[in-house]
């Protein structure tokens, strides 16, 4: 029997976007133009209605003469009491096999758009990683403009104040950082506010930075937690979406 040929790499190029067009960087243009086609992953609204992040993704296709082709989304368990890592973990492999089929399905170099940039809490290049093992891939990462800065710009501040750490963490793992003595965080992935008994620190809080529904808080948490929900509650309406995150600073840190 003949030796199977050995495959050529896949060529894969995985952009960050920011929030969108307007984040688009010159590198990430460039990058963009050795592109033949680029795939999203798409999410299924309950109501059936398409994913309104993919109409943010369009428009960068549009600008750039890009092709997008649309891979749905492979579900995830989400409700309280699931086994978060296992969830995750079934929902990574499932979004492998997917990539899998779409490589054999289309040819060319292939791109992918990441929210925010690919190196912060998000898994693009984990499922690559994972991909690579089954299918021979060569992966390009251009950075984009994340949520960090972004917070850090709207609220004119340093994320961490002289001499302080500066601790990422998410709204699941905030209790674990707090008893660890973290006293200076930025918290994301947030499905809802739970501060009980950190009225006294401070918060600047951001949502949808960027993007359609931008909102912005800030203040002492146990004055502006109200006014927080409020401004959820409306960039979720306007955007269809929203994605917020904060920084939490202990009182004696908070610089005078």
């Amino acid at each position: 029997m003949a030796e199977p040929r050995h495959r050529a790499p896949r060529r894969v190029v995985v952009v960050g976007i920011g929030m969108g067009p307007q984040h688009v960087t010159p590198e990430a243009v460039a990058a963009l133009a050795r592109v033949d086609v680029v795939l999203a992953f798409a999410k299924e609204a309950d109501d059936g209605s398409e994913d309104p992040l993919l109409a943010v993704r369009r428009e960068v296709c549009a600008q750039q003469g890009l092709d997008l082709v649309v891979v749905a989304d492979p579900p995830r368990e989400r409700h309280d009491g699931v086994d978060y890592a296992a969830a995750v973990e079934a929902w990574h492999h499932a979004r492998v096999e997917a990539y899998e089929r779409a490589l054999a399905e289309h040819d060319g170099v292939l791109g992918l758009l990441v929210w925010g940039d690919p190196g912060l809490y998000d898994s693009t290049l984990r499922l690559l990683d994972a991909l690579g093992e089954r299918v021979p891939l060569e992966v390009e990462v251009v950075p984009g403009i994340g949520s960090l800065p972004l917070l850090a710009a709207r609220h004119r501040l340093v994320l961490h104040d002289v001499g302080h750490p500066l601790h990422v963490t998410t709204a699941r793992r905030l209790p674990e950082a707090l008893a660890q003595g973290q006293r200076n965080l930025v918290v994301m992935l947030n499905r809802r506010l739970e501060l009980d008994g950190l009225e006294d620190w401070s918060i600047w809080w951001g949502a949808n930075l960027g993007g359609v529904g931008e909102a912005l808080v800030a203040g002492r948490v146990g004055d502006v937690l109200p006014a927080i929900a409020a401004a959820r509650a409306r960039a979720k309406q306007q955007a269809g979406w929203v994605l917020d995150l904060f920084l939490l600073r202990a009182p004696e840190q908070v610089a005078g």
